[in-house]
């Protein structure tokens, strides 16, 4: 039952943002994704380093499918990673990942969509107030 809420929650995430205009023209069938790649925290930067480049972080990830978005360190936590790609594309994502960041992070993975054209439009509906 999780599953299913879970993946009814993506797919209705997914079909919000096909509905988006994005900067640069994409697929439509195409969703974003957001990594939260979370450094373990037993290991200095060194060693992370050692481990994305044993796994060959740089050479794997992300995918030549993948568009990035943007990606961000978040500090205490790790790298947030969002990207767009053609939904067809979604399992050589999950496998780029654990070929290539596993060992050094973990990770969770959402569904995003971008609501700030959706709430500039909004801004723009409301009536301008009068000064009293």
């Amino acid at each position: 039952m999780k599953t299913a809420i879970l993946l009814l929650t993506f797919l209705g995430v997914a079909h919000l943002s096909i509905g988006q205009q994005a900067e640069t023209e994409t697929a439509s069938d195409s969703l974003m994704v957001t990594i939260f790649m979370k450094h373990h925290q037993d290991k200095n930067i060194e060693e992370l380093r050692e481990i994305r480049n044993n796994n060959g972080f740089l050479e794997n990830f992300p995918p030549p499918s993948a568009k990035v978005v943007n990606w961000y360190v978040m500090m205490g936590i790790g790298q947030v990673v969002t990207v767009k790609i053609p939904a067809s594309e979604l399992r050589n994502l999950n496998i780029s990942v654990e070929k290539s960041v596993w060992g050094a992070f973990s990770t969770e993975f959402y569904p995003t969509y971008d609501l700030y054209p959706h709430i500039l439009e909004e801004k723009k509906k409301l009536k301008p107030t009068r000064e009293k």
